[in-house]
């Protein structure tokens, strides 16, 4: 643990030092992941590490997302290491994932944050990267349902897998179909010669591969690629 304490310490700073505020932690090298609820010292693992990296100078908020899908155990990270917000990967309808089916638990969901940490933002993706919608459901409807039924505080709409960046047709077409009811953020494949046009029918983005030391996602972040970033999207 220490040693992997030290790498999100250093991921965080270099982030931080290319004028990056916000921070999401995952628990991205535990694949294969489960479907269901994660275990226990998984829980334990991320809880530490959102609060080592909320700690840092430079680090306005972190949210913590529950690889797969672990929404409730995210929440009650978000309310034991003070983090500001959650990811679920599928919080409405059903995806066919590389795990198997996943539904989403908005009923759960909202009714957890209610009780432990009401404060904490709900982001959603659409159309989750690395699944298939089970009965080939619209993306607008997703959109829609996501945000006005699943009541999400953000969507976010990524391309077909980790570093792959969504084309801006669909990024626009969640757009036009959520309105400006909630922000909008690019979920994977951001990079800075791309960054001015998928940001702009979204609000921001959450990035990964590009800020790795060569562009390589199991690489630590490399400061000089996250400044670049920034400039790109002109932040």
């Amino acid at each position: 643990m220490g040693a992997l304490l030290e790498r999100a310490r250093s991921d965080a700073l270099a982030f931080a030092r290319g004028g990056v505020r916000s921070l999401i932690v995952e628990n991205f090298h535990d694949a294969p992941f489960t479907k269901d609820s994660v275990a226990p010292e998984t829980v334990a693992a991320l809880a530490l590490a959102v609060r080592a990296v909320g700690d840092l100078d430079g680090v306005a908020s972190v949210g913590v997302n529950v690889l797969r899908n672990d929404v409730r155990s995210a929440l009650g990270v978000a309310a034991a290491a003070g983090a500001t917000f959650v990811r679920a990967n599928v919080h409405t309808g059903a995806m066919f994932t590389d795990q198997g089916l996943i539904e989403g638990r908005a009923y759960e969901t909202l009714r957890v944050r209610a009780a432990l940490c009401p404060s904490v933002l709900l982001l959603a993706d659409v159309h989750v990267k690395h699944a298939t919608p089970v009965t080939g459901e619209p993306l607008e409807a997703a959109a829609r349902d996501a945000a006005l039924r699943g009541r999400a505080d953000a969507l976010i709409v990524s391309g077909s897998a980790t570093g792959s960046a969504p084309d801006v047709a669909r990024i626009a077409r969640v757009r036009d179909a959520v309105g400006d009811s909630v922000p909008l953020l690019v979920g994977s494949g951001l990079t800075p010669s791309n960054a001015v046009e998928l940001l702009g029918p979204a609000d921001g983005a959450i990035v990964g591969t590009a800020a790795k030391s060569e562009g390589a996602v199991d690489r630590p972040v490399d400061v000089d690629r996250v400044r670049a970033l920034v400039r790109a999207a002109g932040y």
